[in-house]
């Protein structure tokens, strides 16, 4: 999992060199920016997810930025998540929806996160609190460089983000068990963590 500095905004985050989360509950990584910021473009329409009115209630959205991003497969990883079918989710009693954004970490998947991002931070997505991004590997090995860098620049236009390895057994079954690798493991208790938290956002 990385954390970096948000290239979005020039102002950088706070200095978290002092580590006090405990080894037994890390908490979850801090947001650099946590809602859309004046003065953002607006992407064009093409650019844009679109939005869907969702009945009933979860405590997480798993969004995907395009097809095949993995937000079924996320959301069904983490108990109280739905899938909303690479839309942002409308709540019918009008309360704000907690919601992660999914892509893969292909040039594809990375422009169509970058686009979602990019209309949430400008405010033409609906209104909502934004946990981040994660970033699924979209095969197995490690990352080229070029993608890598642009999944940097991707991420730091959330409010947190999340890189994900490859997993080889999805490919054949349909396991719901968390994977064992040690980036899994954090980020389901990350998303726990986000998902229960109790203190007011600052999501205009």
């Amino acid at each position: 999992m990385q954390q970096t500095l948000n290239p979005w905004i020039t102002r950088p985050a706070p200095d978290s060199s002092a580590d006090t989360a405990t080894p037994e509950m890390p908490a979850p990584p801090a947001a650099v920016i946590s809602a859309p910021l004046r003065g953002m473009v607006e992407p064009d329409a093409a650019d844009r997810l679109g939005r869907r009115s969702v009945a009933g209630s979860a405590a997480l959205w798993i969004t995907g930025a395009h097809g095949g991003s993995g937000e079924s497969r996320i959301a069904d990883l983490i108990v109280g998540a739905r899938a909303t079918g690479h839309c942002w989710p409308v709540l019918q009693d009008g309360s704000k929806p907690r919601v992660l954004l999914v892509c893969r970490a292909d040039m594809r998947g990375l422009t169509a996160a970058r686009g979602a991002l990019t209309q949430w931070v400008s405010g033409a997505a609906p209104e909502l609190e934004l946990l981040g991004l994660a970033v699924l590997a979209d095969a197995p090995g490690k990352t080229p460089k070029p993608l890598r860098d642009f999944t940097a620049i991707v991420g730091g236009g959330a409010p947190r983000y999340w890189n994900l390895p490859w997993v080889e057994a999805w490919r054949h079954g349909e396991s719901t068990a968390v994977p064992p690798t040690r980036e899994y493991q954090r980020f389901i208790t990350d998303l726990a963590a986000l998902a229960t938290d109790t203190t007011p956002s600052n999501t205009n």
